[in-house]
């Protein structure tokens, strides 16, 4: 296959072979990959104290625990409240990952706070990307209204403007179930952006599942090495295709994702069963209104005794007390397949 590094290049190529007509029909079995190994990125939750402060000793806590499972942590994320947060609590959560982690490789949400009509903030963005590089992350680039308000064909040069002081950046596609802001890009802005030599992956977050096969079997077609990460709470197992994944589930327990993603190295069947209960925990946290996800991440989190206060952000939606004795049956459940 031929790779092009520039985006205009890359916008006016013809399609592959594998991309015409001809091959428009999606293949989920052709796309299995069994026994591959699995890289997870996990999006840390910020937690909060009783008084509503951020509690900075359970966040440090469980940067550390993600990344002894094997994980790599995600910071200022939507399950970090990266859209809520000041830009000082923003950057005092990049220095205390990097104090939790010591040289461990983590990412962070490069998020810019705008409103509709607003211009693209291209300034502004390197400002974020600077500031996580600067403490040795990798930014994931996240979509504000003065990006995906761009025109298609502006977006992939937009993302290779705002990354070149950096080596690496994951893009991120997000669906406006959880922020009004997002979109799901056309598949050719998509391959616009695998063109970008320093784009080394994309965080896909439709909930749907066609769309990201979609990208799987582009990947495959056009640069393989390319990272696909499943942002599908609803589907988890898009791993066994291909997908790598950066969750916000996986917070809930980073130790039983590794331990899943582990046995589908080994080709061990004990994967799908751990995988159905994971699944159920995805189904329960990720209902409508889906951003109430972070608020079930903290209740499950203070049921395993890894935080003291499942309270959330102020400014974030909450479930309802009811859902505790929920996520104690499925905590049961896992406690019982570990």
């Amino acid at each position: 296959m031929v790779y092009w590094s520039g985006v205009a290049e890359y916008c006016t190529a013809p399609p592959e072979p594998e991309m015409t007509a001809a091959a428009t029909a999606l293949d989920p079995i052709g796309l299995l990959r069994p026994r591959r190994a699995i890289t997870g990125i996990s999006a840390i939750l910020l937690p909060f104290t009783a008084s509503g402060d951020i509690d900075w000793r359970g966040f440090a806590a469980h940067c550390e625990r993600t990344a002894a499972a094997g994980l790599t942590p995600a910071v200022n994320m939507d399950t970090g409240f990266g859209n809520l947060l000041a830009p000082e609590q923003k950057i005092a959560v990049l220095d205390a990952t990097r104090s939790a982690l010591g040289r461990k490789p983590f990412v962070a949400g490069a998020f810019l706070s705008d409103q509709p009509g607003k211009a693209f903030d291209l300034e502004g963005y390197k400002r974020e990307v600077t500031a996580i590089t600067a403490r040795g992350g990798t930014p994931v680039v996240c979509q504000s209204y003065g990006l995906t308000e761009l025109p298609a064909a502006e977006i992939p040069a937009a993302y290779d403007a705002l990354s070149r002081d950096c080596d690496a950046f994951i893009a991120f596609e997000l669906g406006t179930m959880f922020a009004p802001f997002g979109q799901i890009y056309e598949l050719g802005t998509f391959r616009a952006l695998m063109g970008i030599g320093r784009c080394v992956g994309a965080k896909h977050s439709s909930l749907r599942r066609e769309p990201e096969w979609e990208r799987l079997r582009l990947r495959d077609a056009v640069r393989p090495e390319f990272k696909v990460f499943t942002g599908n709470d609803l589907a988890i197992d898009m791993v066994q295709y291909g997908s790598d994944y950066l969750l916000g589930l996986s917070s809930f327990a980073p130790d039983l994702f590794a331990r899943r993603d582990a046995y589908w190295l080994a080709g061990d069947a004990r994967f799908y069963e751990l995988n159905d209960v994971l699944q159920y925990l995805g189904f329960l946290a990720f209902r409508e209104p889906v951003p109430a996800y972070k608020h079930s991440a903290a209740m499950f989190l203070k049921l395993r005794g890894w935080i003291d206060c499942d309270r959330t952000h102020p400014r974030s939606g909450t479930r309802p007390d009811s859902d505790r004795a929920l996520l104690a049956g499925t905590l049961r459940q896992l406690d019982a397949l570990a």
